[in-house]
């Protein structure tokens, strides 16, 4: 015990000072370029741990404690600890609008417009022509109205704010009719009745969960009811012996009783994806066509702009809710504005297709990515180790980001498999890579789908694919 007690005071009277870890080149260098004090803390951390280990009798080898070794520690600890939390991710799953990792990506235009608006000045609430004060959230109105054929608009910061907003302003204290069918839960726990519930809204539930007749909704319509909402089901569908009214009947319908119809659309799909096997994924321009009094939608879905939700409509009903004290809490800033501002212009110039990458993944066909696989395979398959084998394989991605519930786009993977190494060690070394590679496994498979890997990536996950399996 005693030999065991002196072998650990003669490691710990080894450590070195701080001073002379402060004196190593590539320190010093750390300290240039930071600061002396930002180092030293790190540096004396360092130690303390060293001095931990040593204690608890779980270090016996001085070479890890040696300067070159301390120094390249510390190298490695300092570059982690400036590590930004929010980095960006090579996303192999095939899930477009994969809600983990930050849902849709944006375009170049947008791209360019948050560069330039977050490095200058901007006119974010002042009239340029008049020399006035003026109101940040008429910036994004001319092109909402344009792209949707609304006679207002107005954003927030996501489309929970907005379903939130709107029966706050409209319904609090009164009713609300909703089918039964339509009461749904999004990501994160967001219930319809719970955020009605907050709002100061009541809810009155129609039908049952598979059939709502128009009778019903006429039904319970009285003195206390403030407007009919219907709820686009994203996440989920049911099928079978299901009934529905038509949105034109219950467009009708509210109108006879002088209510407004709120439709909570979701997705914001502006175009149609009936040509890429998306069928049932509602345009909130048609429901504006149809009469609808107010919609609401994320932007950072289908529409593939950044995350923030919009409201639109009849200009009565949306300059009440755009006059609600609390839009201050749920107000955009100048980047959102901007790159939603740059998000619609594909829109308006018909280049949406070819400009948003989301509408961009969304389009390709199998055979596009057939090709793209199979030539990405050839680069792989001579550098593959010995015990790893990769195939191709039909499959399917899915849209995600609670869209498109029922719609799988046929694609081409890529299965990797290993003697040495299971699926889930080459997930988790994939996963720790800069930048972080996402796939997905299936029967002691890793998987990766090409159609949500950026051609930039490719080298990336080329290299680090054959590292992970070596």
């Amino acid at each position: 015990m005693a030999q065991d007690q002196n072998a650990q005071q003669e490691l710990l009277r080894r450590i070195p000072a701080v001073d002379q870890l402060l004196l190593r080149p590539s320190v010093a260098d750390w300290v240039n370029r930071t600061s002396r004090s930002f180092v030293v803390s790190e540096i004396q951390e360092l130690l303390q741990q060293v001095r931990a280990v040593i204690r608890a009798g779980e270090l016996s080898d001085s070479s890890s404690i040696d300067l070159p070794r301390l120094e390249l520690v510390l190298e490695e600890r300092l570059q982690r600890r400036l590590r930004p939390a929010l980095t960006t991710v090579i996303n192999a799953t095939g899930v477009i609008l994969h809600t983990n990792l930050g849902r849709a990506p944006l375009s170049a235009a947008a791209q360019k417009s948050l560069s330039a608006v977050s490095a200058h000045y901007t006119n974010l609430e002042y009239d340029i022509k008049s020399g006035a004060r003026s109101h940040r959230d008429r910036l994004c109105e001319p092109a909402l109205k344009e792209v949707l054929g609304c006679e207002a608009a107005a954003v927030v910061n996501n489309n929970a704010a907005a379903v939130f907003l709107i029966l706050e302003t409209l319904a609090s204290g009164k009713e609300v009719v909703v089918s039964r069918g339509e009461l749904v839960e999004i990501g994160g726990s967001f219930r319809i009745p719970d955020i009605m519930a907050r709002s100061g809204a009541r809810l009155r539930e129609v039908g049952t969960t598979n059939k709502t007749r128009l009778s019903d909704y006429e039904a319970v319509i009285g003195p206390d009811t403030a407007l009919i909402l219907r709820v686009h089901p994203s996440n989920y569908r049911i099928r079978g012996f299901t009934e529905k009214p038509d949105l034109v009947e219950l467009i009708d319908l509210a109108h006879r009783h002088q209510l407004p119809l709120v439709e909570d659309i979701g997705s914001g799909c502006l175009v149609d994806l009936k040509p890429y096997g998306i069928a049932d994924e509602p345009r909130p321009q048609d429901s504006i066509a149809a009469g609808v009094d107010v919609i609401c939608f994320s932007a950072d879905k289908l529409l593939g702009g950044p995350q923030a939700g919009i409201i639109a409509g009849s200009r009565r009903w949306v300059d009440m809710i755009r006059t609600n004290p609390l839009v201050r809490t749920y107000r955009v800033e100048k980047l959102i504005y901007g790159a939603l501002e740059a998000t619609l212009a594909s829109y308006r110039t018909g280049q949406a297709l070819k400009e948003i990458p989301v509408l961009r993944l969304l389009s390709m066909s199998r055979e596009e990515f057939r090709r793209r696989s199979s030539r990405f395979l050839r680069l792989l398959r001579p550098k593959l180790p010995e015990g790893a084998r990769a195939v191709l394989l039909e499959g399917s991605s899915v849209v995600g980001g609670g869209s498109c519930a029922d719609s799988r786009l046929d694609t081409v993977l890529l299965a990797l498999e290993s003697d040495r190494h299971s699926a889930n060690v080459i997930e988790e070394h994939l996963r720790l890579q800069d930048p972080p590679i996402i796939v997905r496994l299936e029967d002691d498979k890793v998987l990766v789908d090409l159609r949500t890997v950026f051609p930039s990536q490719e080298k990336d996950l080329l290299d680090r694919l054959i590292q992970a399996l070596s």
